[in-house]
C-alpha cells in the first residue's frame, strides 16, 4: 500500500469527471499515472478494446453515476457484491471497480515488461457484469477515521518491539520518501472529495506504509519462524483496517450521493 491502487484512480477521477469537474482528457492522464496505457475491453456496444476516454464516456451512456472500489483479500470480500466470478477475478488482481447505476464492473489485468529500473505496464480493464447489492464491509468515514487512529496506535507499538519501526537504514529511507511526497502536496484524491477523504486517506496510506515496512523490510527482533508467523498474524488486523479506510475513502463520494438520493 505504499502507493494508490489503480482501482482507485480509475473510481476518484472517473467520479470527478462524472461530477463534471475534470475533462475526459485530464480524467485519462490522472488514471493512466506512470503506467503506458489503459484499455477497456468487454465493454457493451463494443466488439474489441477501446482507449480510456472512450470508456469513461460510455459509461456514462450506460448509466452510471458513480465507481466504487474493492480491495479484496483472502477471506476479505472488501467492497464486493458478487457474483461469485467477479469476486474471484477481483480477488486475483486484488482491486476492482464497481459501477453505481448500471451492474458492471472493471477489474485491471496488468502486462508488465522492461529491465528492472525501466518497467512499463500496460493496463486491460475487463469489464464483468456484477450483482447490484451494498458492498461488503465498508465503513463510513467515521468510523474509518476512528479505526485508522487505533490502528496506527497498535501497528507502532507492535513494529517497535519487534525492533522495525524506524530501525536501519532502509526503513528510515523509506518513511523519509513518504514524507517527502506528502510535503511536494500531492494531489491525495480527485476534485470534488471533502477534506475528510483525503485525511482518512493519507492516515491508510500511512498505516499501509508500517505494514509493509513490517513484512519486507527484514526480520527485526522476529528472528524464529514461529515469532515471524506471529507478527503477521497481529499485522493481519492492521493491515485489514488500513484497506477498509483506502475503500472508505474512495467510495466516500457515491455513499454521499447515494444517501442524499434516500
Amino acid at each position: 500500500m505504499l502507493s494508490e491502487p489503480r482501482s482507485g484512480r480509475l473510481a476518484a477521477w472517473g467520479n470527478a469527471l462524472l461530477a463534471g469537474l475534470v475533462s475526459p482528457d485530464d480524467a485519462a492522464l490522472a488514471i493512466v499515472g506512470e503506467d503506458t496505457v489503459h484499455r477497456v475491453e468487454g465493454l457493451p456496444g463494443e466488439s474489441a478494446q477501446v482507449g480510456l476516454t472512450l470508456a469513461l464516456g460510455r459509461l456514462r451512456t450506460l448509466g452510471v453515476t458513480g465507481l466504487r472500489v474493492a480491495l479484496p483479500a483472502p477471506g476479505h470480500p472488501l467492497g464486493l457484491s458478487g457474483p461469485p466470478e467477479f469476486n474471484a477475478r477481483a480477488l486475483e488482481a486484488e482491486e476492482a471497480v464497481v459501477c453505481f447505476g448500471a451492474a458492471i464492473g472493471l477489474v485491471p489485468r496488468v502486462h508488465e515488461a522492461g529491465p528492472a529500473g525501466d518497467v512499463h505496464a500496460e493496463v486491460v480493464w475487463q469489464v464483468l457484469p456484477v450483482r447490484e447489492a451494498p458492498p461488503a464491509d465498508v465503513p463510513s468515514l467515521g468510523e474509518a477515521e476512528r479505526e485508522l487512529a487505533e490502528a496506527l496506535r497498535d501497528a507502532t507499538e507492535l513494529l517497535s518491539k519487534l525492533d522495525v519501526a524506524g530501525s536501519g537504514p532502509v526503513a528510515e529511507a523509506a518513511i523519509d520518501a513518504y514524507r517527502a511526497r506528502a510535503e511536494r502536496g500531492r494531489e491525495v484524491l480527485a476534485p470534488g472529495y471533502p477534506p475528510r477523504a483525503v485525511r482518512v486517506l493519507e492516515l491508510a496510506q500511512r498505516v499501509g506504509l508500517l505494514v509493509t515496512l513490517a513484512h519486507e523490510r527484514g526480520h527485526g527482533g522476529a528472528v524464529s519462524s514461529s515469532e515471524m508467523a506471529a507478527r503477521s498474524q497481529a499485522l493481519r488486523p492492521v493491515e485489514r483496517t488500513a484497506r477498509r479506510a483506502q475503500v472508505a475513502a474512495y467510495n466516500s463520494l457515491v455513499e454521499e450521493r447515494e444517501r442524499g438520493a434516500r
